[in-house]
């Protein structure tokens, strides 16, 4: 497939706010689209290189190339260049980034230029987030969307599920279903004001801990042990307590979902971002065990002696769990049957204070007759938490002063914007501790795009979250409104920032009121 089509698309989709047009422009490209191109495609489309990232900023783009007359310059063309840019190192590296993009644009159309330069520079916007090109996959495919949903939920690919679509037609999914070894996207939560609100929602429910550790999936074959975080990352080989425990298990060719936590010398749960350290410790993995050590705690089964349990209500499924989980290595809950029961709600009520003084973030509330929706944030799950906080993406950062000089400090923050831009919603440089300020100095020059000397902008990718009093107009900013004292919870390295929040949940929030959709 020529570059230009996929370009022209992409305008196409960035000019019209119509999801209907945008699904059926998408539907049209890839009805164009040779199956091994489609994972290429949906991926330049949502502005993803992959390859990661391939050492490409604004220096080496400055230079003005002369454009191609004719369009020649096809898909596949364009990601050999990604891929020989992402090998580029050592002496001579930044000389060799600028041949290679230098023959990449002489070889494109002006259209084709622009679309590089918003693809190199993390700049595209069109709004073809994942769910809009799921739907112009069914439509080119003539696949229900609802299959080829839960095909993407169970598989974890969206790019995999469309080429084989595309190669052979709706009759591919049914290759794509829930298998021991294969992760999936896991579940995940709206939010609700308070235990009563929560309740009142979703009727006979049961009240969980919620931990702030790293969420994992926990896959065991026989012998064989593999673990999944949230964004399907394997870090099976970095969390051995975790395999040990999954061995232990009477079970076999089960799927649990759970956390990671690290519990201190009084048995208080240690902040997730030195649980986050140990994951990602550049230390042997017996020295960093040994400096924090983990362990698992689940809170869902999604599949038991080689049975799906997807579709299963929640308290069957936590029937299944107890079965496999002894008691002291499942997340601790209390059950309301029946919530018109005073005794009960209050006995809910009471269970989340005692959370919050046991030193967890909060709870979460799940519907008993609820299956377990992978990839979905439903309504069915809903978290409470004391404090209102938002995920949102760090757009720039302002150089430091005083004993924060030599350091990027007071972030720029965004939330996502209905057309895939991000809006700033405010700044903040408040609940940084020193290791956080050196981590994410470091991490920002990564994603540098643009440095005036005193504000450097990113490439919009970091995530962090963000705790906040509440909102207030302001003039200011593009939304008119910005963030009350706002402070960084932590980041979040494991979250992309299409699970950013959103302008409109922020908005839905009120002056004064949590968000209802974070």
């Amino acid at each position: 497939m020529l570059l230009a089509r996929l370009a022209e698309v992409s305008d196409q989709v960035a000019a019209t706010s119509a999801r209907s047009r945008k699904i059926a422009a998408l539907a049209d490209l890839f009805a164009a689209t040779p199956p091994d191109e489609a994972p290429l495609v949906i991926a330049y489309l949502a502005g993803r290189l992959p390859q990661g990232r391939i050492g490409v900023g604004w220096s080496t783009l400055k230079e003005s190339v002369p454009p191609a007359v004719e369009a020649t310059l096809t898909v596949s063309d364009t990601d050999a260049v990604m891929t020989a840019l992402a090998q580029v190192a050592g002496p001579g590296a930044q000389t060799e980034r600028q041949r290679l993009v230098g023959g990449l644009m002489a070889a494109a159309t002006p259209p084709e230029q622009q679309f590089l330069l918003r693809l190199l520079t993390g700049e595209v916007r069109q709004g073809a987030l994942d769910a809009v090109a799921l739907e112009g996959v069914a439509l080119a495919t003539a696949a229900p969307a609802a299959d080829v949903r839960r095909a993407v939920m169970l598989d974890g690919s969206l790019p995999r599920v469309a080429q084989a679509l595309l190669a052979e037609g709706p009759a591919a999914l049914e290759r794509f279903r829930l298998r021991v070894g294969t992760p999936v996207h896991p579940m995940l939560a709206h939010s609700a004001k308070s235990v009563a609100e929560a309740i009142a929602a979703l009727g006979p429910c049961a009240v969980e801990e919620k931990l702030d550790g790293i969420r994992v999936q926990v896959h065991r074959s026989g012998d064989d042990v593999r673990v999944y975080t949230r964004s399907l990352d394997d870090i099976t080989d970095r969390l051995p307590e975790v395999s040990a425990v999954a061995r232990a298990l009477d079970g076999d060719r089960f799927i649990l979902d759970g956390e990671v936590i690290a519990l201190d010398a009084a048995g208080r749960p240690s902040p997730f971002q030195d649980i986050a350290s140990r994951v990602g410790s550049r230390l042997d993995v017996a020295t960093a065990a040994a400096a924090l050590p983990v362990s698992p705690v689940f809170f869902d089964v999604l599949a038991a002696d080689g049975s799906v349990l997807l579709d299963l209500p929640g308290r069957e499924r936590h029937a299944e769990l107890a079965r496999l989980v002894p008691e002291p290595m499942r997340v601790r809950r209390t059950v309301v049957e029946d919530p018109s029961e005073p005794a009960l709600t209050d006995a809910a009520d009471a269970f989340f204070t005692d959370t919050l003084r046991r030193g967890h973030e909060g709870v979460l509330v799940k519907a008993l007759d609820a299956p377990y929706s992978a990839g979905r944030r439903g309504r069915s799950w809903l978290k409470v938490k004391p404090v209102h906080t938002l995920d949102l993406v760090v757009l720039a950062a302002e150089r430091g002063h005083g004993r924060r000089t030599g350091l990027l400090s007071n972030l720029h923050l965004g939330a996502r914007a209905a057309d895939g831009s991000f809006v700033m919603l405010g700044k903040t440089f408040k609940g940084l501790t020193d290791a956080m300020l050196r981590w994410q100095t470091e991490r920002l020059r990564e994603l540098a795009v643009e440095d005036d000397g005193f504000t450097v902008r990113v490439r919009p990718e970091l995530v962090v979250e963000i705790a906040y009093d509440g909102l207030q107009r302001s003039p200011r900013y593009p939304a008119g409104i910005t963030l009350r004292f706002a402070r960084v919870v932590r980041h979040r390295p494991d979250k992309r920032a299409a699970e950013a929040d959103t302008v409109e949940r922020v908005l839905e929030s009120g002056p004064q009121g949590a968000p209802r959709d974070v």
